[in-house]
């Protein structure tokens, strides 16, 4: 049998996670209830409720998680060796050309598939 390490975290957790979406939907109903405020004061409003139910949400295992993950994958992004824009320019092209080339050859066999066709039936188009 399996064991559903799913669920198995910090009772905690559910508390944390009933907070951050507690803080979003009031962020959300806030902003419909004082629609006659502000612009700016409602979306400062709700800047600071998504920040703090971001804050919160990061100290729950799933949230550590998620930022050693995203930490890991901004150092991988780092490493990548980026082509030059005359690299990528010519690499466009020459996919291009492949693209027209395959095209015409295709476009090629299907007439001749057509006329061969069309001789062993009897029938033009």
């Amino acid at each position: 049998m399996s064991v559903n390490t799913e669920n198995q975290g910090n009772p905690l957790d559910i508390v944390k996670w009933i907070i951050v979406v507690a803080l979003l939907v009031a962020a959300v109903i806030g902003n419909n209830i004082y629609g006659d405020m502000s612009v700016a004061l409602r979306a400062l409003a709700v800047v600071i409720l998504v920040v703090i139910a971001g804050f919160v949400a990061a100290k729950t295992e799933k949230g550590s998680t998620f930022l050693t993950f995203a930490k890991e994958s901004r150092t991988e992004v780092r490493k990548v060796v980026w082509p030059s824009r005359k690299e990528a320019t010519q690499t466009t092209l020459i996919v291009l050309a492949a693209t027209v080339l395959v095209a015409l050859l295709l476009w090629g066999l299907d007439g001749i598939l057509v006329r061969v066709v069309g001789l062993a039936t009897g029938i033009r188009i």
